[in-house]
């Protein structure tokens, strides 16, 4: 796949360089290379984009639900005639390797498909009223021009996530590209334009977060802002898009638990906990990252965990475990994290540094890491490190180990592994987490399940599900009497 001499911004179906002139590198994280360059999108750029907008919305709100979802199907089915083009732009852009990459298209396509399918659905409801002879019901409206800031890490997912739930709503997009994953949604928007979707309702500007994000949760024009990354910069976007009153969807965060219980089969244990923590890299929000572990089989579990975590290997092939970190400032934040837990008595197992094997030192690898003997309280418990990066704790009971679970900012998934129905239910029943799998991994969303966190991984919103479509319409509430 030839990657773009120059990454423009696709304004509606027009490729369009921004007007300041000014480009950026992409750069390759498995050896630090320059891919190509992007173009650099400011104000002015996503003032087109909404101007464009703002010119078919009205007329892509009018268009029936289900005709919607049927130009939504045709782009079901050109992404599905794609797929090795797009697998090999995320590999291109993030380091996966070819099966990890097919495997996240198959589900933004999957994704596409059910939002699709909403176009039959999209269901408002009836209900009574007190009042003898009144009739009410409300529908969906949707709220006009969506604006869509979206993470690396899952590059394709993400934008699937937010771009079909917005436009079935009725709704024009415009996409702030991740600056480490601009060509993957370059060529979806590509994709998109050869669809019956009409000229201006998906843009795609290109930039970095300040230049091209702020302009667009700032934009008064944008009645609906969807950002999936940090927390720190979704507070941000909250205040901002909160002063003019705008709604905000907010996907940020998390330092997940996952509980291993003395009852557990702990080899299925083993294997959740070693995908949990460093498959992609361990750059998932929904990443295990602190290991609570009952006492009785901690060292049997640790020595485990120490001796499959030492066989993962990193490369890019399909037969390696995990590749780089999107970013060289990642693996060095990481790193310094480890070296000031460290000085206050955290023990690093394994791991621990950047990768110096040869034919990885050029690139973001960072080892496979177990850590222990670290406080919860401690910021390194508190910190989200998005790495591969696993800390273990020591508990004596569920009680303590649902209070090390809660003892977080973050609240965004968990898991729990016992052969004991009671102590699962009451487990995910006493977790604070928008998720809570029971004797698998902490990560695992489906296109029709509702996703989000609570405390500061996210602002109660949930998107997939049909629960997104709260994100992206308005209800009207219609009362007539007769």
């Amino acid at each position: 796949m030839k990657y773009p001499e120059v990454i423009p911004n696709l304004i509606g179906h027009q490729e369009v360089v921004s007007g300041s002139g000014k480009t950026f590198s992409n750069i390759n994280p498995c050896d630090g290379s320059t891919i190509g360059n992007v173009t650099s999108s400011n104000a002015a750029d996503v003032t087109l984009a909404v101007k464009k907008a703002q010119a078919v919305q009205k007329a892509w709100a009018k268009t029936a639900p289900v005709v919607r979802g049927r130009i939504l199907y045709e782009i079901v089915d050109l992404l599905s005639r794609s797929k090795q083009d797009l697998a090999e732009m995320i590999g291109m852009e993030t380091g996966k390797s070819v099966a990890a990459s097919m495997g996240e298209v198959n589900g933004a396509i999957d994704l596409a498909r059910f939002f699709a399918g909403e176009g039959q659905r999209l269901y408002g409801k009836t209900t009574v009223s007190g009042v003898e002879g009144k009739q009410i019901y409300h529908l969906r409206e949707p709220i006009g021009i969506a604006g869509l800031i979206i993470s690396a890490n899952t590059p394709i997912a993400n934008i699937a996530w937010k771009v079909f739930p917005a436009l079935i709503c009725g709704n024009a997009a415009i996409l702030k590209a991740s600056e480490d994953a601009p060509a993957t949604a370059y060529l979806f928007g590509k994709i998109v334009s050869q669809s019956g979707l009409p000229d201006g309702v998906l843009s795609i500007i290109q930039g970095n977060g300040n230049d091209a994000g702020n302009p667009i949760v700032d934009h008064p024009a944008i009645g609906v802002i969807s950002f999936t990354g940090s927390t720190a910069v979704g507070r941000k976007i909250a205040i901002a898009a909160g002063n003019r009153l705008a709604r905000v969807s907010l996907e940020l965060g998390g330092k997940n638990p996952l509980v291993v219980c003395d009852d557990a089969d702990i080899d299925l244990a083993v294997k959740w906990i070693l995908l949990s923590g460093f498959s992609n890299a361990g750059q998932r929000c929904a990443a295990a990252s602190r290991i609570i572990i009952f006492e009785s089989i901690y060292d049997l579990l640790k020595s485990k965990l120490i001796e499959g975590a030492s066989r993962l290997k990193l490369g890019v092939s399909d037969t390696d475990d995990l590749g780089p970190l999107i970013r060289v400032e990642q693996v060095n934040f990481i790193e310094r994290q480890i070296t000031e837990a460290t000085g206050r008595g955290a023990k690093v197992l394994l791991g621990g540094k950047r990768s110096t094997r040869t034919g990885l030192a050029r690139g973001f690898y960072m080892e496979p890491t177990i850590v222990e003997n670290v406080l919860p309280e401690d910021p390194f418990s508190q910190t989200e490190l998005f790495g591969p990066v696993i800390t273990l704790y020591r508990v004596k009971d569920l009680s303590e180990a649902i209070a090390i679970s809660n003892q977080s900012n973050y609240g965004l998934t968990s898991c729990i592994h016992t052969t004991d129905f009671n102590t699962a239910i009451h487990y995910s029943r006493q977790v604070e987490a928008g998720l809570c799998n029971i004797n698998g991994p902490t990560y695992g969303s489906e296109p029709h399940l509702p996703f989000g966190g609570v405390k500061n991984s996210g602002n109660g919103t949930r998107e997939p599900g049909t629960e997104a479509l709260d994100v992206y319409s308005n209800l009207k509430t219609v009362s007539y009497f007769i």
